[in-house]
């Protein structure tokens, strides 16, 4: 996203001029002189997981995005750059290691602030109205998950990565809402019963893996017809072991309700089965899992006090309910 005049950051307005002087300290850590900065070319991923970030064109005639960091996320980041680059070892297609300085660290400290940097990968654009009618997405992500769970074996031996329980989050969350948004709670009591029957209790039963953590079609960088690159994995963990996969069904469908029984979808789901990577459990517990993971985007529409997706949103996990064994019939699960 092109920056304003004006960007305010810890209270505080830097002019462009400042941010120009800054991004070019900055890449010269990385030993790079910058030609140019990019503001013409926008950048793909949530703008939310950074301070403010640039395509930069140096004098080696090569595109770069360099990302301002909080301090309080540096952790976090040098985890990412961390399971990327051990990803990137194990040559797992998709990956875009961010770069290193000739000092091997990966977050750097330049004009009281903290960047990160990783080369500029280019693709062609998501038409949103039309991609959920593209077939043959479905396989091509199906195929990245695969291959993750094969080439991600053993990270958690050498990456300190932590578990996530989407369960003790929509605990949590529900506390929240019930203090701040009672008549929210009215409106989803309907679907925490439900999770609650059998999804509740099977949960930490469910085998676990290594995940993405936002997987969705958004966050993946695509050319013609292939993946080029998956990004934004602020949210990676230790997860049940089709996380990504219902969140990716969940995020699909949610702009559009057929989408679930579109080809995308259906040809994601049979190219997982047929992979036999996931256990029965995990299918039996896959529509209650998409309908647990909303949790986090209903959390997000809240934080944005965005009424209309809040009320969409509790109108799409129910549907979502009622038509579970409709779903499971559907998709061969």
């Amino acid at each position: 996203m092109p920056p304003v005049q004006h960007i305010a950051d810890n209270m505080h307005l830097y002019t462009c001029n400042d941010i120009d002087s800054s991004i070019i300290d900055a890449a010269a850590h990385w030993e790079l002189r910058v030609n140019k900065i990019r503001r013409d070319i926008s950048v793909a991923g949530s703008p939310e997981r950074c301070e403010f970030r640039f395509v930069i064109e140096c004098s080696d005639d090569r595109l770069y995005v360099l990302e301002s960091v909080t301090g309080s996320d540096i952790d976090q980041k040098t985890r990412i750059i961390s399971v990327l680059d051990f990803l990137s070892r194990k040559e797992m297609p998709g990956i875009n290691p961010h770069l290193r300085t000739k000092h091997n660290v990966g977050i750097v400290q330049s004009d009281s602030r903290f960047w990160r940097m990783a080369p500029f990968v280019h693709g062609i654009p998501l038409n949103r109205s039309e991609y959920l009618f593209e077939a043959w997405r479905g396989p091509a992500m199906a195929r990245f998950l695969i291959a993750l769970g094969d080439k991600s074996e053993g990270i958690s031996e050498v990456i300190p990565i932590s578990r996530f329980s989407i369960t003790d989050y929509i605990h949590h969350l529900v506390m929240q809402i019930k203090k701040h948004d009672p008549e929210v709670l009215d409106r989803i009591t309907p679907v925490i019963q439900f999770l609650e029957k059998r999804f509740m209790k099977i949960h930490d039963r469910l085998p676990a893996g290594f995940c993405h953590g936002d997987f969705h079609p958004l966050n993946i960088i695509w050319s013609q017809d292939a993946i080029q690159a998956v990004i934004d994995w602020e949210f990676l963990g230790i997860k049940p072991e089709a996380y990504d996969a219902a969140n990716l069904v969940g995020c699909i469908s949610s702009e559009n309700p057929h989408g679930l029984l579109g080809d995308l979808v259906t040809g994601f789901i049979c190219h997982l089965k047929a992979a036999g990577i996931m256990s029965d459990i995990t299918w039996e517990m896959f529509v209650e899992l998409v309908i647990a993971i909303r949790f986090a985007w209903l959390s997000e529409w809240l934080r944005h006090k965005d009424q209309d997706m809040i009320a969409q949103e509790s109108i799409y996990m129910k549907l979502l309910m009622n038509n579970d064994t409709m779903l499971k019939t559907a998709w061969g699960i």
